[in-house]
């Protein structure tokens, strides 16, 4: 499709490359190493038959032995990240071979492809803890989810922290309108629309908007688009690759690219507004939600309706309360002059979003409990 996306147009590296380095004297596999090498982004380090430069074999990220190799590396000093590689599934000989030099694991062509290729490239990107992700989903349509998960990202950005905000309902207004970013340049969803396999995570950051010191990826204006089940979940595991924090607006609907949005989501945030209709409207979401969703908590919006409170709106939902949405005066003048949701980091909504995160992220790390 023209402007798509593909990971073989997404393999661009930013900065210096950790190389790994392939031991093998068999012409044959090493064109076979080779060529998963540059299906992960990642340019190797040969050495035929045993390394020779000094340090490789200590420095090397990732080490890929060929078995034809293995018997002249028995002796060297022991590390992590060796792979031996094999072709014949019938050799038991070749376990003892991995022992001998150390092997993490003991891979066969080409049954292995796939998984070799996402451990190459996890190395090219220089892969670490994953992003925190945060699905945010409205209760009832009006419900203010894509102003909260708007308001989360900027709040989010402004401490430093690498965000990126991802709009996962097609049929909303489009979160880069919010942003005031709907003429910024960079690709939109439908350049995603065909992705298959292993997205690169540098590469998708570079090549969306930049707004408020984020990274969205939201929808363009033209004809709707379906983005497949196999998009959704390269695109968002590119994105949890990177760090920090990945936002997600998503719709009341669950299909499956939804499904597949959910399930990379660490902790999911029902806005609820405090009307007894709505509240019906959410039990009906959240019971569809939580079959994939384990983590669901409910964020309640005022005005309260007469008996209901946040903490009741939790109880009737059988949610745990993640905290009551404050009303944001003249949030609507604030976006018509460009100033996005929490833009304000002394408005309501940007301290009810620093504290989320405070509580969410105490030292970079896992989700509140």
């Amino acid at each position: 499709m023209p402007g798509s996306m593909t990971p073989e147009r997404l393999s661009a590296a930013e900065g210096h490359q950790p190389r790994p380095l392939i031991v093998t004297e068999d012409e044959e596999l090493l064109d076979d190493l080779l060529r998963l090498c540059a299906a992960a982004g990642a340019e190797a380090e040969v050495a035929h038959g045993a390394p020779t430069r000094r340090g490789s074999w200590e420095g090397a990220p990732l080490i890929l032995v060929g078995d034809d190799s293995a018997r002249r590396l028995r002796g060297r000093a022991r590390r992590t990240g060796v792979l031996l590689i094999g072709r014949d599934l019938d050799d038991h000989g070749i376990w003892q071979r991995g022992v001998e030099v150390g092997a993490d694991h003991v891979l066969f062509l080409p049954d292995a492809e796939t998984w070799l290729v996402d451990r190459i490239a996890d190395v090219a990107e220089g892969a670490g803890p994953q992003a925190v992700t945060i699905g945010v989903i409205g209760g009832r349509g009006g419900a203010g989810a894509s102003t909260l998960a708007c308001a989360l990202a900027v709040t989010a950005a402004r401490t430093g922290r690498r965000t990126m905000l991802i709009d996962g309902d097609p049929l909303g207004g489009g979160l880069d309108v919010l942003l005031g970013g709907e003429r910024a340049q960079g690709l939109r969803w439908p350049a995603f629309a065909e992705s298959r396999g292993r997205v690169a995570g540098s590469a998708l950051e570079e090549a969306l908007p930049e707004l408020h010191s984020l990274r969205l990826l939201s929808w363009d204006r033209g004809d709707s688009v379906i983005i497949a089940p196999d998009a959704m979940r390269s695109v968002l595991a590119a994105a949890r690759r990177r760090g920090g924090v990945v936002v997600v607006d998503l719709p009341r609907r669950v299909d499956e690219s939804v499904a597949e949005a959910l399930a990379q989501v660490d902790l999911g945030l029902l806005v609820v507004p405090a009307e007894v209709r709505a509240v019906a409207a959410a039990h009906r979401v959240a019971s569809t939600v939580g079959m994939v969703l384990r983590d669901l908590r409910a964020v309640v919006r005022g005005p309260f309706s007469p008996g209901l409170d946040d903490e009741e709106v939790a109880r009737l939902l059988r949610l745990p309360l993640a905290g009551e949405l404050p009303q944001e005066p003249g949030l609507v003048a604030d976006l018509d002059d460009g100033s996005p949701p929490g833009g304000s980091p002394r408005g309501p909504l940007a301290r009810f979003c620093t504290e989320f995160w405070a509580r969410a992220l105490p030292s970079e790390g896992g989700v509140v409990a």
